[in-house]
């Protein structure tokens, strides 16, 4: 019989600190063979990446794996020393983690870090190990020579994600896991992408795990699907089998619980943020946006489209004040602000609040998340000590997090309770115009809907404005009114969202349309025909 390359038996891992509290990942089994992929999908916090981290005999501080066993090619992991499991990592099983911009080392050029494994693991002459970086950057899609030499500030969030994906398919591993690697890309980038992983993992015959929240897009790539729900399984079962006769209510909820479109009001007559014929890039380059106006009315959500690179989150940023505008003016209200945020009144800093794409980096990892939310409530509002404690409570509710995760610190959160910790102090500063770079991108489908939800409801109370950052058309369709797409830094199309999206297309907005993942829509009675979606 032949062995296969993981398998994973009865694993359990808890927290420490509180014997009571129900473990994080609870006598799960799972197989993985050689030259395939699993699929692992599941809310937020539900283990799925505690289980990757533990398919390279890893287990995060503050974790441990009280009982179960890991086996990688027959060898059980968690009883060879450190040093063995080390060797591995990078050199048998390698780790595409969910946030890129925390696995790079911002002093270096990416060349740099991507050929290390070449170079340490390989035994390749520097040469040999840049071109074979050099070929897998232009399978990625990207410009190899140019995003070679750039450090990683320099490049865009999906641009970085697809750079760390080359990284680990350099070394040639055996087990690769992927975890949310297509989180931060847009949907024409990441059919490019997941057909790029596929391409990989038949030429080296690589197996692989992918964790994702998003089961259209897992099931492009997963042989079989692992569900997962509070540490436990749900089910598992080839992908065909899965998505078209699940046998389960939660996994039924899963597929039935797509963004879907809704009714959005047309724009306030009043004006509350615009953009005139802004140009801006970074140092000395190239202008990443050129010439870019746009106004947003007060309670509007106004959709910012495009794939990565395009300069979506370079204009959120001169809005934000974090990028001073090479030619251009950001009026608030009518009046023109000042582009630096250091040099921008205390009200005009309140009046506009962002939510990053990263958790990651923009959470401080020091602080506990009641010192997180609570920052804004300190510089903005003058609240006891007690009031405010009260406050940030109330914040974390309002973004279905318990208020007992105030006292822990952002390591100990999944992706997606990160995330929305950020969107909790973006709001406690009760802002007008709220910047959105992707914040649901690190969410699972379910609490995705719950977010947006939120944000509209704040919107309708409060008379938000928003600028949405996104590559996700679905959400577009549900939570923006108007929708302008970006190419090459230029608008090639604006107007209302329910007529950019509506054929016909302008070409470009076709094509990102087109590559929007779809799954066969569930019928409300189990055992009738699916109908697929269409795409």
């Amino acid at each position: 019989m032949t062995t296969s390359l993981l398998e994973i038996r009865n694993l359990t891992v808890r927290a420490h600190g509180n014997p009571a509290a129900p473990p994080l990942v609870n006598d799960v089994s799972l197989r993985v063979e050689r030259g395939t992929v699993l699929g692992l999908i599941g809310e937020s916090g539900a283990g799925k990446s505690t289980i990757g981290l533990a398919a390279l005999g890893y287990a995060r501080a503050g974790t441990s794996v009280t009982s179960g066993s890991v086996r990688f090619d027959g060898i059980d992991l968690f009883q060879e020393s450190e040093s063995y499991r080390r060797a591995l990592r990078g050199q048998r099983i390698a780790y595409v983690a969910q946030s890129a911009t925390a696995s790079f080392n911002p002093a270096f050029r990416l060349l740099d870090q991507i050929i290390e494994s070449s170079l340490r693991v390989n035994r390749l002459d520097r040469g040999a190990a840049q071109e074979r970086a050099l070929t897998l950057l232009d399978v990625m899609g990207l410009d190899a020579r140019t995003i070679a030499m750039r450090f990683p500030h320099e490049v865009s969030g999906g641009q970085l994600q697809r750079a760390m994906t080359v990284m680990a398919l350099c070394a040639r591993p055996d087990l690769i896991i992927f975890d949310e690697p297509t989180t931060a890309l847009d949907v024409t980038t990441q059919q490019e992408v997941l057909k790029a992983i596929q391409h990989a993992i038949e030429l080296q015959s690589t197996a692989a795990i992918y964790i994702s929240h998003d089961l259209a897009l897992i099931s492009q790539v997963a042989d079989r699907i692992h569900v997962l729900r509070h540490g436990r399984t749900v089910e598992e079962a080839p992908t065909i089998d899965l998505v078209t006769r699940p046998s389960t209510p939660y996994t039924r909820a899963l597929l039935e619980a797509g963004v879907h479109e809704t009714t959005v009001g047309h724009r306030d007559a009043h004006v509350a943020l615009e953009l005139q014929g802004i140009t801006a890039g970074y140092q000395t380059g190239s202008a990443i946006v050129r010439d870019v106006s746009l106004a947003i009315g007060r309670g509007e959500t106004l959709a910012l489209v495009g794939e990565s690179g395009s300069g979506k989150s370079t204009l959120g940023r001169v809005v934000n004040g974090l990028l001073r505008p090479r030619t251009g003016r950001i009026l608030f209200d009518g009046q023109e602000l000042v582009p630096s945020i250091h040099n921008r009144p205390l009200a005009d800093r309140r009046a506009i609040q962002t939510v990053h794409q990263t958790p990651d980096t923009s959470l401080n990892p020091r602080h506990r998340i009641e010192e997180i939310v609570g920052r804004p409530l300190a510089i903005y509002e003058d609240l006891s000590r007690q009031q405010r404690k009260d406050r940030v409570g109330a914040l974390l509710e309002q973004v279905e997090l318990s208020p007992s995760l105030a006292r822990r610190f952002p390591a100990e959160l999944s992706g997606g309770q990160k995330q929305r910790v950020a969107i909790a102090r973006a709001i406690a500063a009760r802002p007008q115009i709220l910047i959105c770079d992707e914040p649901t991108s690190a969410l699972d489908t379910l609490v995705a809907r719950d977010v947006l939800a939120l944000l509209m409801r704040l919107q309708a109370e409060n008379g938000i404005g928003c600028l949405f950052i996104t590559h996700d058309l679905n959400i577009v369709r549900a939570i923006a009114s108007r929708t302008a797409v970006l190419r090459h830094g230029q608008i090639v199309q604006a107007g209302y969202t329910s007529e950019v999206l509506t054929p016909p297309f302008d070409d470009y907005t076709g094509k990102l349309v087109a590559a929007v993942p779809t799954l066969p829509r569930v019928d409300p009675e189990p055992g009738l025909p699916l109908k697929w979606n269409a795409g």
